[in-house]
């Protein structure tokens, strides 16, 4: 019974992986449809994965939800869920891992990881010298400012401990990650789908 339900999932997060690569060119149209038809021979929906329906809600609700200095990237909203072993579902505008990991390690919300000083070291660096448009902190960049803030802050050495935890969670985003955040979730063992939506209009990255 589990092998089956199992196998089922990951016949649903093919589907996704190939839906994104045929957005962004790696691979055909016939790849796409044989694992469709895969799906309608089982009796499979996409949404029968649990992270699905929560993230594509997020975004949905994130544009009424912003405040007037926050218009999404470019004005795209994205939408991300996280299903820790508990079945708790964590939603935002994008994946929080953070807010997971403060969930597991029981750090209240209002207690910060990372201190300004720090990340507005990180985004000077990105924006001022390596000349890159964003300056927000991508998962990489955020797991490195956080073992730096670790030193001396114990929340964050606490949710360094935690972060082993999140191997093999399963997650879902509404639109396909930055080069540095699907590096991250990897590295850290989390099994992500994500819809074939780009989250910026600029295609080219730096």
């Amino acid at each position: 019974m589990w092998k089956r339900l199992s196998a089922k999932m990951e016949m649903i997060r093919r589907y996704f992986r190939y839906r994104c690569e045929y957005a962004m060119g790696f691979a055909d149209r016939e790849t796409v449809q044989r694992v469709e038809l895969f799906l309608k021979d089982f009796n499979l929906v996409p949404e029968k994965r649990s992270v699905v329906t929560p993230a594509r809600e997020a975004a949905g609700a994130a544009p009424a939800e912003a405040r007037d200095y926050e218009r999404g990237n470019e004005g795209i909203f994205c939408g991300a869920a996280l299903e820790l072993k508990d079945g708790t579902i964590i939603t935002g505008s994008n994946l929080s891992l953070m807010h997971a990991v403060k969930h597991l390690a029981e750090i209240p919300d209002k207690i910060k990881l990372l201190p300004s000083h720090i990340t507005d070291s990180v985004k000077n660096l990105k924006t001022e010298i390596l000349d890159e448009k964003s300056a927000s902190l991508d998962l990489e960049e955020a797991l490195i400012a956080i073992s730096i803030s670790a030193a001396n802050n114990p929340a964050a050495q606490l949710a360094l401990e935690k972060l082993r935890e999140l191997r093999d969670y399963e997650a879902h985003m509404t639109h396909i990650p930055t080069p540095g955040d699907e590096t991250g979730l990897r590295r850290l063992g989390i099994n992500l789908t994500t819809d074939p939506n780009f989250s910026t209009n600029d295609l080219f990255i730096k």
